[in-house]
């Protein structure tokens, strides 16, 4: 069994935000050269969430609305983390809902989906750079 492990760069210039980075993690597979086997891919940052889901603005604009009510980011103050010093609690409460990382079966050299499926990083606390694990593991 061989594996291979690749780190993904990503800067969300907005605080909240949804990336496809189906195509990215594709890349990663293919330049792996692995044809059969699992491909785990989690954010390296607790603010940060991997799901896999529909590509549908409409979807993502609900996902966003549901999370901002479970956990608004204001105020601040009504969150014990933020004593610290902090802004973030709502961030990494947003990220423990979203799930923390994905694994998709690897198939003749492809990730293995069901129809409309696609790789997502969430991000809850952006506007800075932030990494992302691709790990796959196959012959």
């Amino acid at each position: 069994m061989r594996s291979f492990r690749k780190e993904l760069s990503l800067n969300v210039p907005t605080r909240r935000g949804f990336v496809n980075i189906t195509s990215l993690v594709q890349g990663a597979l293919r330049e792996s050269g692995i044809r059969e086997g699992l491909c785990l891919v989690n954010p390296m940052h607790i603010t940060a969430s991997i799901f896999i889901n529909d590509d549908e603005s409409g979807l993502h604009h609900d996902y966003d609305q549901w999370l901002e009510r479970i956990a608004p980011h204001e105020p601040v103050s009504q969150y014990r983390h933020n004593d610290t010093g902090e802004d973030n609690a709502d961030a990494h409460i947003k990220r423990q809902v979203m799930g923390r990382e994905v694994v998709v079966a690897v198939t003749n050299g492809e990730l293995d989906f069901g129809t409309w499926e696609q790789i997502f990083y969430g991000e809850f606390d952006g506007r800075r750079r932030k990494r992302v694990l691709v790990k796959i593991i196959g012959e």
